[in-house]
């Protein structure tokens, strides 16, 4: 099974507090680990950022409302225990405990309404759905991030494939292959460059080369257009190409590269318009936003 939403660790997290002992948040996820009966790929699914484990995300958020409703307080650093409040909700012996429960404590309704914020805008309610306010912020980034990369990708075929070819080559420097522009790689595009539109050196030495192929389309590119291409790098004795194209690639064309040599990755119109989002080609940081979190090292007294 995946991992459950954030508030379905409610009434499992209270049941575990219920004893009146004091819990390390460490304990708590190996035993709701163990009541979802979670696998180790569900324990290892990390959340859009790819910087935290979307199950220990979810624990720490379940503990943190219980906190802010009075349910639970800390202790000490990353240990719990449950309050006389806590203790009553308990005994009540709801079937599920969710956000709806929690909004009848005035401690808990204060903190999350509507106010202003010190810096005099309005604060964003949390959601009362699966999803943590960390998980919808970053969603709302995954959203931000596809319409820029639609918007890269229109950018594209309103230019000449000549652009295109500049633009293949720009990427390949901006991963890092071959150092400078200048020194790095060349676009051909000419008559008779036998379906090569690019060349980059794989290191500042130029011991070795990549061929590029650049195809500004809108149709899916077919085992054949592949297949061409890579007579072109055997008649080079080429060992590394890279297809790249606006639009996408069949089955077969995919399959196809798989089991030849030489070796042949393809980039489509999505991941293209990705790693110039990630490599900063054709982009410009509008707004940056940290997420930070207390240090509780500093708040313990000698």
């Amino acid at each position: 099974m995946s991992v459950p939403d954030f508030q379905s660790f409610f009434k499992p997290l209270l049941k575990i507090a219920s004893d009146c002992n004091e819990h390390s948040i460490k304990e708590a996820r190996e035993k709701l680990a163990d009541y979802f009966k979670m696998t180790e790929g569900d324990l290892s699914e990390l959340l859009p950022s790819g910087t935290q484990k979307t199950f220990d995300n979810r624990v720490a958020w379940a503990k943190s409302y219980f906190i802010q409703a009075g349910i639970l307080k800390a202790t000490k650093r990353a240990h719990f225990k449950i309050t006389d409040r806590g203790a009553e909700l308990y005994n009540h012996g709801h079937d599920r405990i969710d956000i709806k429960i929690l909004n009848q404590y005035p401690e808990f309704v204060e903190f999350h309404k509507y106010k202003k914020s010190p810096s005099g805008k309005t604060k964003i309610d949390p959601p009362n759905g699966s999803t943590t306010p960390e998980e919808l912020l970053q969603q709302s980034y995954l959203n931000i991030r596809d319409d820029l990369a639609s918007e890269l990708l229109t950018k594209i075929m309103d230019n000449s494939p000549e652009f295109f070819e500049k633009l293949v080559v720009d990427l390949m420097v901006a991963m890092g292959y071959g150092g400078s522009r200048l020194d790095a790689g060349r676009s051909i595009g000419r008559s008779g460059d036998e379906g090569i539109d690019g060349i980059i050196n794989e290191d500042r030495l130029g011991l070795d080369v990549i061929y590029l192929q650049a195809k500004k389309w809108e149709n899916i590119v077919g085992r054949p257009e592949i297949q061409k291409f890579v007579g072109a790098l055997h008649g080079k004795r080429a060992k590394k190409g890279v297809f790249i194209t606006t639009s996408s690639f069949s089955k077969g064309s995919k399959d196809y590269v798989e089991h030849i040599d030489p070796k042949v990755v393809l980039i489509d119109g999505t991941k293209l318009a990705n790693y110039m989002i990630d490599f900063n080609l054709g982009t410009t940081t509008s707004a940056v936003y940290e997420i930070k979190r207390a240090d509780t090292d500093y708040f313990i007294e000698d």
